[in-house]
């Protein structure tokens, strides 16, 4: 069973699909050792993610090791048509279509529940939430892709309402350290200069957020010659970022200096009225982070109505000035351009099927819990393998000597 636009479209899926492949070769490894074994054999497996090619070929993966998929995209404008068409013609109970709207996003993530999924693999909760909030019967295990979702799973945990082990595979080295930081500081710009045409070098960009992606934004925005501006409320991670050589400010200071606005907190309402109208002319706004809410969009558009013109990006013309919106607040680098490079999610995805196979092999407390440590170091070892990387090792007498107490040997 599938709901897709398009169902002819599929031949330019698999085109795109077959070109990630070459270029996850973690995930291929992880698919030439576990093909005997069918980890997942009579495992139903719920995805909402955001379902582009990368991500297709993740599914397919864990319905060779034997699962019965069911997938939906996270977000309406990083949706691939075609990548949805290539799923279901490979047997995949794909729901979901680019441009979805609320009402059939959740019918589609109901539909999905309805198959009474034993394992989710989520980003941004939506999925959890959706079966706690309709009081389904417990799975065995969720695994979140998301730092937002993170949140909102400690906020159920907090609450004692968690009734499932949550894997923070967010919170892994090799998700956070690369996925957040690399993958998103280079396709939020991808995103934002596919969409505009326009120069960065020189630009003044206003970064809201200096956690893991916050760090890649920032260190991409000065490698393309900008003048980088860091607003936090962490008084540590704001320190961090002057040291950084970054200016460091409130949101109320620079958003009058500003060029380019990227935020990526994870909270709300973190460009508002107020800053609006302290924008210059030509000021471009624009999200990094997972939910469309840290730009209040609402609160922009009674200032002014939108005009389109360009492929996403939205027009607001107030008291004599114009403020263009990219990607209509969603994540920039999937709403405008294909999301981190394979080479990125090529970790996060090999954390996510391996971490899928813990809960699905072990027994665990519903709390939020921590990729185990030996994962991360696997999925770390692979990757260099991939490049070719050698690494040295320990001797047994260098072991030794860092679990002494005493001095010298």
């Amino acid at each position: 069973m599938y709901n897709v636009r398009d169902i002819a479209l599929a031949p330019q899926g698999h085109e795109k699909i077959e070109w990630v492949k070459e270029h996850m070769p973690v995930l291929s490894h992880i698919k030439r050792t576990f093909l005997k074994k069918e980890p997942f054999d009579n495992e139903r497996v719920a995805v909402c993610l955001h379902l582009e090619a990368k991500t297709a070929y993740m599914a397919l993966l864990f319905q060779e090791l034997g699962a019965d998929v069911y997938i939906s995209g996270s977000n309406p404008l990083s949706t691939d048509d075609t990548v949805c068409a290539a799923l279901a013609e490979e047997g995949v109970h794909v729901y979901s279509w680019h441009g979805i709207d609320p009402q059939s996003y959740y019918k589609n993530l109901t539909t999905i529940l309805d198959a009474n999924p034993t394992i989710i693999i989520d980003d941004g909760l939506d999925l959890t939430s959706l079966l706690h909030s309709q009081k389904r019967p417990p799975v065995k295990g969720a695994c979140e892709e998301t730092t937002t979702g993170i949140i909102r799973a400690r906020a159920l945990q907090n609450q004692g309402l968690l009734q499932f082990p949550v894997i923070a595979v967010n919170d892994a080295y090799c998700k956070s350290l690369f996925d957040n930081r690399y993958g998103t500081g280079q396709s939020a710009f991808d995103g934002i200069m596919r969409t505009t045409n326009l120069v960065v070098a020189g630009k003044t960009v206003v970064i809201s957020g200096y956690g893991w992606v916050g760090k890649g934004l920032a260190m991409r925005a000065r490698g393309l010659g900008a003048h980088v501006v860091v607003t936090e409320v962490d008084p540590i991670k704001a320190l961090e970022a002057h040291m950084e050589g970054y200016r460091v400010m409130s949101m109320d200071e620079a958003s009058s200096r500003g060029d380019i606005f990227i935020t990526a907190t994870g909270n709300i309402d973190v460009i508002r009225e107020e800053h609006f109208e302290a924008m210059k002319h030509g000021a471009i706004l624009c999200n990094a982070g997972h939910f469309d809410v840290e730009i209040n969009v609402k609160t922009l558009r009674t200032l002014a109505e939108g005009r389109k013109i360009r492929k996403n990006v939205e027009a607001y013309t107030f008291n004599g000035k114009t403020v263009y919106l990219l990607g209509e607040g969603r994540l920039v680098n999937l709403a405008c351009a294909d999301g981190h490079p394979a080479e990125i999610m090529d970790l996060s995805f090999t954390l996510q099927i391996l971490s899928a196979q813990y809960v699905a092999t072990h027994s665990l407390e519903p709390a939020v819990l921590s990729v185990p440590e030996e994962i991360d170091t696997t999925v770390a070892n692979l990757a260099l393998q991939a490049l070719d990387i050698s690494i040295d090792t320990l001797t047994e007498s260098q072991r030794a000597y860092l679990t002494s107490w005493k001095y010298g040997t």
